[in-house]
């Protein structure tokens, strides 16, 4: 860590991503940690190539974050949340260009990537890292820090009910209310209103649910016509997933859904991505790996062009090993 420290303050212009389709805990650390340069009075760039989760915009400095990386002279490069470099998307071969590359992250399948790593995998979020990070910094934490590091873990931890819940889980979270973070807000915020689109979206996702012969895994799918019919975007399938999780004896749900991009007439295959779920008695991180992606034991996913039945029946040939 100090010498992730050194480098941080020694350096002028840094680069600060997340990964792509982020969740509460890729922006809440993205932004703890640019909230936290910038009062080192660094030049500090917020990216994230996807549009920010309706959910996640009232947090402070959101508006900072942008989608487009330019030709800046960077001096270094503090990657969150990201098991593999690849997964921050198109700004890879820009990243590539900076010369100190930070790895900061607490999925297990974590690459290893970078010049230098702050990988702790029983760390509740990422957002519990940047924390420790901050303190050891010795910067002062104030409101708008203290907001975007108790979204971060409160979301990872799925309102601490999920197994990567720890003591500084909690810990983290009673000193942020400290600091003045109102925990009804703030849930209000992130589970509290949906859009009439999103209703509509969760009613079509709801519907294409199936479930395997041994009924202990479920499939969610979600195609560009469900998003084109309800008006809806990428980012409003945030915790959809969790509606297939929750049916009785299910231990394991995918959702499948088709990427905007995935449209080639040429092509019978499209691109694709799986997000995986568990009940905690399967890991999932390990069949995640299996195609080329990562995550944890209880949350993970990959990409993949294939054909939509090609993906459904490999995941439903997943059940007969749960």
């Amino acid at each position: 860590m100090d010498q992730i420290i050194r480098h941080l303050k020694n350096s002028s212009r840094v680069f600060i991503a997340s990964h792509a389709n982020p969740d509460g805990d890729a922006i809440g650390s993205l932004i703890a940690m640019g909230l936290c340069l910038d009062a080192l009075n660094k030049s500090t760039t917020l990216y994230n190539e996807s549009p920010i989760p309706a959910v996640y915009r009232f947090l402070p400095a959101v508006d900072r974050v942008v989608k487009q990386t330019k030709k800046e002279n960077f001096e270094v490069a503090v990657i969150l949340d990201c098991g593999g470099l690849e997964r921050v998307g198109k700004a890879v071969s820009a990243l590539r260009r900076i010369p100190v590359i930070i790895n900061i992250d607490h999925h297990i399948t974590n690459t290893g990537f970078g010049h230098y790593q702050l990988i702790d995998t029983t760390a509740c979020a990422t957002a519990e890292i940047v924390y420790r990070l901050i303190k050891q910094m010795g910067v002062p934490i104030n409101q708008d820090i203290a907001t975007a590091i108790y979204t971060g873990i409160l979301t990872d931890t799925g309102s601490f009910r999920f197994s990567n819940t720890n003591n500084a889980a909690f810990a983290i979270c009673a000193e942020m209310v400290g600091f003045g973070v109102d925990p009804y807000k703030i849930a209000q915020h992130v589970y509290g209103t949906y859009s009439l689109g999103r209703i509509k979206l969760l009613n079509l996702a709801l519907d294409s649910i199936e479930i395997s012969n041994n009924g202990k895994l479920s499939i969610m799918t979600l195609s560009r016509d469900m998003f084109d019919e309800t008006r809806t975007q990428p980012e409003d399938v945030d915790g959809l997933i969790n509606y297939a999780k929750r049916i009785e004896d299910v231990r394991v749900a995918a959702l499948v859904q088709e990427q905007s991009n995935s449209r080639q007439k040429s092509k019978p295959s499209k691109k694709y991505h799986v997000s995986l779920r568990s009940d905690g008695t399967v890991d999932v991180a390990k069949i995640a790996t299996s195609f080329g992606g990562g995550g944890h034991s209880s949350a993970a996913g990959f990409s993949i062009e294939s054909t939509l039945s090609e993906i459904k029946l490999k995941i439903l040939n997943l059940a007969e090993k749960i």
